[in-house]
């Protein structure tokens, strides 16, 4: 696969020219009946399934990614709905409770997850934020129950220590960072400056942007990792106002909204120098009260295949307020493949989900939905599920080892349409 740069390098990025691919509050709970891993380890306490698939969700309700709850929740509910009407698993409704994530200013996760817990859940899945999923995952994976975010990207989980219950449908960073790299070399930048959150997210995607934009010949003549907990963020803008790059990477959470505030008091406004968001700051909610303009032709990425016309209507219809679809694929995508993998152990326990979870992600006969996958595993035939998000087709580490990347442009109301200039899918170990 190639992508256009300068001097002709080959990368293992195309751009999609379409959807077609075959292959990031108080926590009340709801049951809904109706409504990476290597093999794990023996580290993992050999927990026993009771014979119903209880699923809890750790999706952020609050917090500086609470944008992405909506589209997370609505994908989670909307294949529980149709695995129930297909007569559930194991021949029973999935049983789901919700809890909020919150973010890493609050210990909101921590207790969520020590309610799911008590609520014997199989599987968990969240959190939106690489750091939260990270100061859980030991809780989660130790208790023998399949960890499993639709939106995490931090490149550390590729190797972390997960007893081999561990799974993403998002894509690592290494992934994103390539092609907004590669995307602000397109657009002609040879100086670029990054203002980066200072956690595990920011500063891993702000790696990657930094090392793909010098491999294309660009360079970085300033970066900042900044404290998103500071009340003011007038010294770190200044640094990249002294070498007045002519593009100027923008990666964080909701602070991002005073990151900006202060590029424009300092002088340097999307009109004169191009922004690049990331999948943590390009929302449309955040920036909507800024003057009109504010944003217009700034570029954002966002992990995932859009959302098509049908599997928007799937969604609203259980959420009728739903506009953003962020990581909805992946979140529809990643309660299917806990069912399927369930259905495939012939068991509820986390421990046998996590052994069966890269198995019916590639290898087997194709199918694109719970029903017509579940069919073919009761007919006794290998399953290969392609999803909504893409192939999925989990690696040894638990990552989906081919993935795809949207890039967006705000207009002059300060949002961006919910269909991407382009999509470029790659291998996530090119």
């Amino acid at each position: 696969m190639i992508r256009i740069a300068p001097a002709g390098r080959v990368l293992a990025v195309v751009a999609a020219t379409s959807l077609a691919l075959t292959a990031c509050g108080g926590g009340g709970d709801t049951a809904a009946p109706a409504s990476s891993s290597a093999a794990p380890s023996s580290a993992a306490p050999a927990a026993k399934g009771d014979g119903t698939l209880t699923v809890g969700t750790l999706l952020p309700q609050t917090g500086s990614l609470a944008f992405l709850g909506p589209p997370e929740f609505a994908g989670v509910d909307a294949a529980i709905k149709e695995i129930n009407e297909a007569g559930g698993v194991l021949g029973k409704p999935v049983t789901k409770y919700d809890t909020d994530s919150g973010d890493t200013t609050t210990n909101i996760a921590s207790q969520s997850v020590d309610k799911l817990l008590a609520q014997k859940a199989d599987a968990i899945i969240g959190a939106a934020s690489s750091s939260v999923s990270e100061s859980v995952i030991d809780k989660i994976t130790g208790a023998g129950v399949v960890h499993f975010s639709p939106a995490n990207t931090s490149d550390k989980f590729t190797t972390i220590k997960d007893n081999g219950l561990y799974f993403r449908t998002a894509p690592p960073d290494k992934l994103q960072g390539r092609v907004l790299g590669d995307l602000i070399i397109a657009d002609g930048s040879d100086t670029v400056g990054i203002l980066a959150m200072q956690d595990s997210y920011g500063t891993g995607l702000a790696d990657q942007v930094a090392k793909t934009v010098t491999d294309g010949g660009a360079e970085v003549v300033e970066r900042v990792d900044y404290d998103p907990k500071a009340a003011d963020f007038s010294a770190d803008v200044a640094k990249i106002k002294a070498k007045n790059p002519k593009a100027i990477v923008l990666i964080g959470f909701e602070e991002t909204a005073k990151v900006i505030q202060e590029l424009i008091k300092q002088g340097l406004p999307a009109t004169k120098h191009k922004w690049y968001m990331v999948d943590g700051n390009t929302s449309n909610t955040n920036y909507v009260k800024m003057p009109k303009g504010t944003l217009k032709g700034v570029k954002g990425t966002i992990p995932g295949a859009a959302a098509p016309e049908d599997f928007k209507g799937k969604l609203t219809a259980v959420n009728p307020k739903l506009e953003d679809f962020s990581y909805a694929p992946e979140s529809y995508d990643a309660m299917n493949l806990i069912a399927l993998a369930a259905e495939a152990a012939k068991s509820d326990a986390g421990v046998d989900i996590g052994a069966k979870l890269a198995e019916v992600s590639k290898g087997g006969e194709k199918c694109n939905n719970f029903k017509s996958c579940a069919d073919l595993l009761k007919a006794g035939k290998d399953i290969d599920y392609d999803g909504v998000s893409g192939p999925v087709e989990f690696n040894d580490a638990g990552d989906p080892a081919v993935a795809t990347i949207g890039i967006y442009e705000y207009g002059a109301d300060n949002k961006y349409p919910t269909k991407a200039l382009e999509y470029r899918t790659g291998n996530i170990a090119g």
